[in-house]
């Protein structure tokens, strides 16, 4: 039986009146499910009171989901909603925030690369190291990077009156590059990476708008982060932070990019991240064919 035919066949069996200029109707199956899931819970309760003694466990828990599964129909009814459609897009979100998890090691779920249709001067490399280095000027201690010597972006502090190593930032937007292959902020750092050719493309996606979501992006990100040991230990992000960036991203071709794939691009940026910071600096490689962002010390 599939959730559209439940669906029909439990609205059959719907004994709520319809009671005009009421909100009967709905209050009534919405109150079934609170209470359901209470008799859920109730079943589970005699089941640690009395162990195996409680002969019907598992009867009673397939009961209660079954009226669970009532309700829901019910709901979804008066809503109107089509209970599969309702199951096909969960399954979707799950995907979406797990299905990392599932793929191969330091895999993307996301298959291609953004730029691949560009000239090869317009592509971000697909294989670099920066090296991170710190030093004393003027009383303020500050951040340099370099690629093959030359050095990259501006030098950086941590703009606080606090010493806590935002100056190494720069590291978050290499792990988007690297996980995500995205990152306007690092076209820009990186030099002629801009998507010149194509005038729209330069200007949405990696123009001034996109880098200041970018940065927003980063900042918000390291603001949770410090809540949260700056993420060491740390192997799962709360969904409605995820939910923000993507909601912040939702015009950007990074769009296609899954909450999974910016958790994994999060989390190996902060295990970097952190590296760079004890140590002061260090080499940061970047490998986008393998979607890996890996610290390497002086």
């Amino acid at each position: 039986m599939d959730f559209s035919d439940y669906q029909k066949q439990a609205l059959r069996t719907n004994q709520t009146p319809a009671v005009q200029g009421t909100e009967i109707e709905m209050i009534v199956p919405l109150l079934g499910l609170v209470g359901e899931v209470g008799s859920l819970i109730t079943e589970y309760k005699k089941h640690l009171r009395d162990g195996d003694a409680h002969k019907l466990f598992k009867e009673g828990v397939a009961e209660e989901l079954g009226d669970l599964l009532w309700y829901i129909a019910n709901v979804a009814t008066k809503f109107d909603l089509d209970l599969d459609s309702i199951a096909e897009s969960n399954l979707r979100k799950c995907q979406s925030r797990w299905g990392w998890r599932d793929e191969v090691q330091n895999v993307s779920c996301f298959p291609s690369y953004f730029d691949s249709e560009f000239p090869e001067s317009e592509r971000l490399p697909r294989k670099f190291k920066v090296e991170f280095t710190q030093m004393i000027e003027d009383n303020s201690v500050k951040m340099r990077a370099f690629i093959e010597g030359e050095q990259v972006g501006n030098d950086l502090t941590d703009n606080s009156y606090s010493s806590d190593g935002y100056r190494f930032h720069d590291v978050f937007h290499l792990s988007y590059v690297a996980i995500l292959g995205w990152s306007p902020v690092s076209r820009k750092i990186l030099g002629r990476r801009k998507r010149k050719s194509n005038f729209k493309v330069d200007e949405v996606e990696d123009g001034g708008r996109a880098i200041a979501i970018e940065e927003g992006i980063s900042a918000l990100v390291f603001s949770y982060a410090k809540d949260h040991a700056f993420l060491e230990g740390v192997t799962t992000l709360d969904y409605q932070l995820l939910k923000t960036i993507k909601n912040m991203t939702s015009h950007l071709e990074v769009a296609k990019c899954s909450l999974g794939d910016w958790e994994k691009a999060i989390i190996m940026g902060y295990e970097v991240w952190r590296q760079v910071e004890k140590n002061r600096g260090g080499m940061v490689i970047v490998d986008l064919d393998l979607r890996s962002i890996a610290y390497q010390i002086h």
